[in-house]
């Protein structure tokens, strides 16, 4: 009997998404639960020039190759700073300074400017997964020594895909973020009575205050969005964000918003918010994203101060329109001041990193399971303070 040679594969750094084949890569992300890694939406990011080396993010996607097949890839980018990934580690840059590591650039896995679990290598129905995972992870290390890159992080990781991680030497460190969940809701009424009597009475009072002053917020989605809703979303998403200044997180361009409608409004969900009296123009509007089961908030904005319509835009609208369409999941984005109150319970989420520059991670790496330890408790004790009735 003659032994089958093992296939070989063959692995290549690509420098822009419009270099990989659409069908190729997305037959590897359709089958995700996240609609973050579909190459029309890594490939708007790009040519709309939100996530471009000017502005930090230079793409450097790996991808693996059998012959002339996609069966792997990973979504990277070089990061000269730490903005826009809503995972903090600003003070390891910090240390790294102190003891004379230059930190920057770091290699990063995550989909820009987008803090929703779900990061993961894409790999093909089929192939051993551990197997392809190692075979890339050393491809990266290879990468990172050779070029003296200090470390690599995956963000927001797809919890099935984190142990696979772990096993090839990645250290987890544990975050939080709000979620709601369907617990078998049929309609708006059945959420409102996981609440205490106190927490219903408010919900409803901020849903009428939109009422009261002649809003009515539609869903809107697919076909069924204007063409002309798109660009007017940047504009309350660029003014929100101007309106926190330095902390404002303006990432994306106006083209970027703009393209959305050609080639990924089937995923999008616009909650506007139209008055009465004017019932073509929205005066507030939410911009949320879905697949499958999955809804996933993103941005919103106003032009006008409107007391609660900020509640009913990006909270209570979504999720009765996700209890209608069957939605299970429900993760309204970053930032939590505000959620837990209604009805978004802190989840953890994960991030996964491995230091190439020895003393960084002898200094950094101890301190982690400590820092996972009080991250669990706070997320237990912020779930024991939730407004519910039990």
């Amino acid at each position: 009997m003659v032994e089958q040679i093992k296939p070989r594969y063959s692995s290549v750094w690509i420098s822009k998404m419009a270099e990989i084949p659409q069908d190729a890569w997305d037959a590897l992300a359709m089958p995700l639960k996240t609609p973050f890694l579909e190459w029309n939406w890594l490939n708007n990011l790009e040519t709309s020039q939100s996530a471009i080396a000017k502005t930090g993010w230079l793409a450097n996607h790996l991808t693996l190759w059998r012959e002339r097949t996609l069966i792997a890839a990973a979504p990277l980018y070089l990061k000269g700073h730490s903005y826009g990934e809503f995972v903090f580690d600003h003070q390891w840059a910090e240390v790294a300074e102190r003891i004379g590591v230059q930190y920057y650039p770091k290699l990063l896995g995550m989909t820009p400017f987008t803090p929703a679990e779900g990061y993961r290598f894409l790999i093909a129905p089929g192939e051993d997964e551990d197997e392809i995972t190692a075979l890339m992870v050393h491809e990266i290390d290879i990468f990172c020594i050779k070029n003296r890159i200090s470390s690599c992080h995956f963000l927001y990781v797809d919890p099935q895909w984190q142990p696979v991680l772990e096993r090839q030497g990645f250290t987890a460190w544990l975050h939080h973020s709000y979620v709601w969940e369907n617990d078998g809701f049929q309609t708006f009424d059945d959420y409102l009575t996981v609440f205490n009597a106190n927490q219903r009475r408010n919900i409803k009072r901020e849903r009428k205050a939109v009422e009261k002053v002649g809003l009515k917020l539609q869903a809107l989605t697919g076909e069924a969005i204007p063409k002309s809703l798109f660009p007017l979303m940047y504009q309350f998403y660029a003014d929100t964000c101007d309106k926190f200044g330095w902390w404002g997180s303006k990432y994306l361009t106006k083209r970027f918003f703009e393209q959305l409608h050609h080639d990924y409004r089937h995923r999008v969900v616009f909650f506007a918010a139209y008055h009465e009296q004017a019932p073509h123009q929205p005066v507030g509007m939410s911009f949320c994203l879905y697949k499958d089961d999955r809804l996933y908030g993103r941005y919103w904005g106003s032009f006008q101060e409107i007391d609660c319509l900020h509640f009913d835009a990006c909270y209570y609208a979504p999720i009765e329109w996700a209890i209608a369409n069957g939605i299970q999941t429900f993760d309204p984005g970053a930032g939590g001041r505000h959620k837990k109150r209604r009805g978004f319970p802190a989840a953890p989420n994960y991030s996964l990193h491995r230091f190439y520059h020895q003393r960084l991670g002898q200094i950094l790496l101890p301190h982690i399971r400590e820092v996972n330890q009080l991250e669990a408790q706070e997320i237990a004790a912020m779930n024991a303070d939730l407004p519910f009735s039990q």
